[in-house]
């Protein structure tokens, strides 16, 4: 129905395939496999048929509330669903529910159209459905999500102003959905809010639902693990948003490798050579 696997259980159990962020990272990996290879051919012959099952997919409806509404962005989740990245739930508890449209999907969304755009014009195929559905979506995007304020809602319909790292990706993915002052600002919050050496908070010191340090029972850190939690993951798309507004300039890209190279210390710790999936809020981190 459109969805790639969340998860592969042991034991020989089926896949599960509560997410809504696979099947649209799943483009993003075709457009960079293409970026560096220019292998355009394999995408088109083995890839291509199955991205745009998961055009149809999202474009009318499929399982978890995953649709694209009216203004064209999605909307996904309901209930006890969690499927986003953020995709905690303790029994009957949703810890972040992110019901709704959610910051970095509708970016995805974006992404993933302009990127079929591109593989139907280079198989001699008629692109402007793409393109005309992805105009939509910047138009809806830049009228729904931008708060003066905290750079972008979180979540919108209902909106969600909780400052979250889901917002980078609107600048770091490959289509930039805002016009450049916008993502300078959304760079700006997050840099000031989020960044915290080894990776980004999963939200703001500020906000009353944080909790800096990830720690005690499991439902504890159940609750702690995206409401302040470290997340290293989310360091390549800080750096890649921040060298971007800075026009890939010289101190830019110095400062890329400086924040790059405090990873040293993490790295020649605990699993040598691996990087820790998360840290606390709070220092020592």
């Amino acid at each position: 129905n459109g969805l790639i696997p969340n998860m592969f259980p042991d034991d020989n159990n089926k896949p599960l395939y509560n997410t809504v962020d696979a099947s649209l990272w799943y483009f993003i990996a075709c457009y960079k496999y293409i970026e560096y290879t220019k292998d355009y051919e394999f995408v088109i012959k083995n890839i291509y048929p199955t991205l745009k099952k998961i055009y149809e997919a999202y474009s009318t409806s499929t399982d978890f509330s995953i649709y694209s509404d009216e203004d064209g962005l999605i909307n996904a989740g309901s209930d006890l669903d969690q499927i986003t990245w953020m995709d905690v739930r303790i029994n009957d508890y949703v810890v972040t529910p992110r019901h709704g449209k959610p910051v970095e999907i509708n970016a995805l969304w974006y992404n993933a159209l302009n990127i079929l755009a591109m593989l139907a014009r280079y198989n001699n195929e008629d692109d402007s459905i793409y393109l005309s559905k992805a105009e939509k979506v910047k138009k809806s995007f830049n009228e729904k999500f931008v708060n003066k304020d905290k750079g972008l809602f979180d979540v919108v319909d209902e909106n969600d102003d909780s400052i979250r790292p889901n917002q980078i990706y609107a600048v770091s993915l490959p289509f930039k959905i805002l016009p450049l002052e916008i993502s300078k600002k959304v760079v700006d919050i997050v840099n000031k809010e989020l960044y915290n050496i080894y990776g980004l908070r999963s939200l703001s010191k500020k906000d009353k639902k944080y909790i800096g340090v990830y720690e005690g029972s499991l439902y504890n850190r159940d609750i702690a693990y995206h409401n302040g939690t470290t997340w290293s993951f989310l360091i390549g798309p800080f750096l890649d948003a921040y060298a971007y507004v800075n026009n890939f300039d010289e101190k830019s890209i110095k400062e890329v490798n400086s924040i790059c190279k405090g990873f040293i210390y993490n790295m020649s710790s605990y699993c040598i050579n691996g990087i820790s999936e998360i840290c606390d809020g709070n220092v020592p981190f």
